[in-house]
């Protein structure tokens, strides 16, 4: 039965943050993650984990400048030192707070910058983040994303994912498989899922169209959570969704896998 996990940077949005943690445990999920906990003081965060019992699932590396519109700076040239001192961070972060997980957002293509060329810095940072994650006890992931929602973003599906893993040639480097950005991107959900399994240490779901909760488009989740739970996927599902009304109005469909 798949493992849930509540994503607190989209799901019960009501309430403060911080009251979040209380929100998802209330609601019976047993995990959570959320893009960034940088923001926050590292033993605020473990107090919140502890009192409700969660477990950090997954959390990003720092992702350059959000609010300007930056979405990862992985294949930036001109970022280096930065990426390199966000892997040092994380490290810090994901060992307080329990997570065995960091994922890597490989960033928008900047203007003008040759694919190749930005290729090749993706694979170099990724090649200095993972033996290090490695060393610390952490998985590291990286996800292909729409370019609906985020045009020119550089890393878009399975493929490219499989190729930059193997051009890293470490074996602490992973896909996270995002339902919804890879239905956008190239559909063939569960064939592709169960092809790369052994690559996929993290998925995550939203519905399309409106990347609200299961029910609401045209993914059939019925099928397809138990297609990943009869080729054996171990992993946690990370509920990376806009609730269409409130957070618990629409948790009506995590009935079976909450208990």
């Amino acid at each position: 039965m798949p493992k849930l996990a509540a994503n607190l940077s989209f799901m019960f949005n009501e309430v403060d943050f911080l009251d979040r943690f209380a929100a998802a445990a209330k609601a019976g999920f047993k995990g959570v993650e959320y893009m960034s906990p940088y923001e926050y003081d590292k033993d605020v965060l473990v107090q919140k984990l502890a009192e409700n019992n969660l477990t950090q699932v997954l959390h990003n590396l720092p992702a350059g400048n959000w609010g300007a519109g930056e979405r990862g700076i992985g294949c930036h040239s001109d970022r280096t030192a930065e990426f390199e001192d966000g892997v040092d961070k994380a490290i810090d972060y994901a060992t307080a707070l329990g997570c065995r997980q960091i994922n890597c957002l490989a960033g928008i293509r900047q203007s003008g910058r040759d694919p190749n060329d930005a290729r090749e810095m993706f694979i170099r940072n990724l090649q200095f983040a993972a033996p290090r994650l490695q060393a610390a006890g952490i998985k590291l992931l990286i996800e292909a994303v729409n370019t609906r929602d985020i045009p020119g973003f550089f890393l878009t599906n399975t493929s490219q994912a499989v190729d930059i893993i193997k051009a890293v040639g470490s074996d602490n480097l992973f896909v996270q498989y995002d339902i919804y950005h890879m239905q956008i991107m190239e559909g063939d959900l569960a064939p592709t899922i169960e092809k790369h399994l052994k690559l996929i240490a993290h998925m995550q779901l939203a519905d399309t169209p409106g990347r609200h909760e299961p029910g609401t488009g045209e993914i059939n989740y019925d099928f397809l959570l138990g297609h990943v739970d009869k080729i054996g996927y171990q992993g946690w599902i990370g509920c990376e969704y806009k609730p269409a009304a409130k957070t618990e109005e629409g948790l009506r469909w995590t009935k079976p896998y909450l208990r």
